[in-house]
């Protein structure tokens, strides 16, 4: 099915020709159309028209009125101030457009296709071999999953990277230790007897582990040299060391999957592309930077240097790609990434999700990177950095103790408040099993997390509140989650009504404002994929939660006084809101419970 035009798209061409026909010397002018408060929509663009034309605007606006001829799309469109145009358009208009977007076989409302689809590898969800996820892992993996849904719904084509911290010099310090110490790594221990410990044990284990050897490592010097020749001895690929670190990432891969599914998210093994992925890579990486000039040898290392970038006392700070005893740094790794994106992947945008503190290191490697010409005009990249997760008390979020918060706990807590809300608002009319109240309570504790964070500018700290969270009231998902099951539960009591759209009939204002809203489903989508802001669809849910509401309390859905038709067609109303609802929260990642 051919995509739907937008009523904003519709009264937009046809002010466009109008203003065409009025001014031919314009061309193709743009009426600069906009919501309005005064009306549907606002055309400001006649004022900069009339001045470059040397026109009066006023008179010019009434030029364009009377070249104006749309009665089934345009009400009214009065001129108003010093030249606006304040547009309605005919209730006739939106009931036939979102009846449209409705017959849409394949669920999509109608929106279109991006005009040139290309290949977008996005890289998110960085979890660290051998250490447990914490706070500050689930902003990349939240907005990085809702942008795969985003961009994939406007026909980009989407590759997950998640690149997870596997390789360096913690391994070879985790390996000498367990080797010195292997009564340490006991994984029945914290299980049943004879029972393997779960996934989440496994990995309690590891972090134990790696924070033993860490404190050894930092005391003992002579550990310290023996866990860096366990380094030389895993990139050499020595079977009994390249053993242990296997059996460290398969076991942290299990711990990873647990967690995100616990998030809701999908996250396949093909996707997971650690830095232990690039170490064939990283030598050519160097030769063909230090061959082309883009990097110099300084005090042994091999470095790029950059002219706007200097330390406090103005010296130089470099990327450094290798360092001085031959070791690979993490400028290595992410440029090898970059080239296995670009000339492997073949992609025309790489998207990082990275903690807003990495900004410095991955503007100098993407810099490096352009300098080289793996980047350019038909291939860029970029950083969507995002803050920091803080406490109530606007600092980072730590425990009582001072501690970073487990994953596994903000999430079981999360579900914990939500199942204690879904329980509370249960009765003999909703009518959920235990079964059900567990399972929607994990969607709207889930979802509550997610939505948080989605409804916050990437960019900007937020404050974890789970009282606000899982609240109904306020900008939450759990209300936008609520307006759903009731949507739900009207189109359930219908009995032998059915939704069917009535364009004859005239629309209450509640009305109006709702099937507005609906229609803007398709661009706000699309706005939010271009400019990677997922907190602009999470803003147009919430607004349409709201608009249903306000249109449930103005307007009568299944009274016995309305004639069948304005049952039906308000019935209609209902069901694409519905139906916009559930499409919009999916690409956010966050489900819709059909019963709360």
């Amino acid at each position: 099915m051919a995509s739907v035009t937008s009523l904003s798209a519709s009264v937009h061409q046809r002010l466009a020709d109008a203003l065409s026909a009025a001014l031919p010397q314009a061309g193709a002018a743009d009426p600069l159309l906009r919501r309005s408060d005064r009306a549907d929509f606002q055309a400001n663009g006649i004022l900069a028209l009339a001045k470059r034309a040397k026109a009066q605007p006023r008179e010019l606006a009434e030029r364009v009125v009377a070249e104006v001829d749309a009665p089934d799309l345009l009400a009214d469109v009065e001129v108003s101030g010093p030249g606006f145009l304040n547009i309605t358009v005919t209730d006739s208009a939106i009931t036939e457009n979102l009846a449209a977007r409705a017959a849409d076989p394949d669920g999509r409302l109608g929106a279109p296709f991006a005009d040139h689809p290309g290949i977008t590898v996005i890289d998110y969800a960085q979890p660290n071999v051998a250490k447990e996820m914490h706070v500050g892992h689930l902003r990349s993996a939240v907005i990085g999953d809702a942008l795969v849904q985003m961009l994939e719904f406007t026909g980009e084509s989407v590759v997950r990277r998640h690149h997870i911290g596997d390789w360096g010099t913690q391994f070879g310090m985790l390996i000498q230790y367990l080797e010195e110490h292997p009564h340490e790594l006991d994984h029945k221990a914290a299980g049943a007897a004879g029972e393997e410990a779960s996934g989440e044990e496994a990995m309690s284990n590891l972090d134990r582990l790696y924070k033993a050897a860490r404190r050894l490592f930092d005391s003992d010097e002579e550990f310290k040299t023996r866990a860096r020749r366990r380094v030389v001895d895993l990139q050499a690929g020595e079977p009994a060391t390249l053993a242990l670190w296997q059996r460290f990432v398969d076991e942290s891969k299990l711990y990873f999957q647990s967690v995100f599914h616990k998030l809701d998210m999908e996250i396949r093994d093909a996707d997971v592309v650690g830095e232990s992925g690039y170490n064939d890579m990283l030598a050519e990486t160097c030769r063909l930077l230090e061959e082309s000039g883009v990097a110099v040898r300084s005090e042994g290392a091999l470095c790029v240097f950059f002219d706007d970038i200097k330390g406090p006392e103005g010296n130089p700070v470099p990327l450094i790609v290798q360092k001085s005893d031959g070791g690979y740094g993490y400028a290595a790794t992410d440029l090898s990434a970059v080239r296995d994106r670009v000339f492997n992947l073949k992609a025309n945008t790489l998207l990082y999700v990275v903690d807003a503190r990495q900004a410095l290191h991955f503007r100098m490697v993407f810099e490096t990177a352009r300098r080289a010409g793996w980047l350019g005009d038909d291939v860029t990249a970029l950083q969507l950095a995002f803050g920091t997760v803080l406490g109530k008390d606007g600092k980072p979020f730590k425990t009582r103790a001072g501690e970073t918060v487990r994953l596994e706990d903000l999430l079981d807590e999360a579900i914990e408040r939500a199942t204690a809300v879904v329980r509370e608002k249960n009765n003999e009319k909703v009518g959920l099993s235990e079964d059900e109240i567990v399972t929607n309570g994990a969607h709207i504790g889930v979802g509550a997390v997610k939505y948080a964070d989605l409804s916050t500018s990437a960019s900007r700290d937020y404050k974890f509140d789970l009282d606000q969270m899982v609240s109904l009231n306020g900008d939450t998902s759990v209300y936008i989650q609520y307006a759903y099951a009731r949507i739900q539960s009207i189109l359930r009591l219908s009995g032998d009504a059915r939704p069917v759209a009535h364009p004859e009939l005239a629309l209450a204002p509640a009305e109006r404002a709702l099937g507005l809203h609906v229609d803007r489903f398709a661009e706000t989508a699309a706005e939010a994929a271009a400019e990677y802001a997922p907190h602009k669809l999470a803003a147009y849910l919430y607004q349409l939660a709201s608009l249903f509401t306000t249109f449930y309390a103005e307007c009568q859905v299944l009274s016995e006084e309305n004639p069948a038709e304005v049952v039906e067609n308000r019935l209609f109303l209902c069901e694409v809101t519905a139906r916009t609802v559930h499409r919009g929260m999916r690409l956010l990642g966050i489900r819709t419970p059909d019963r709360l």
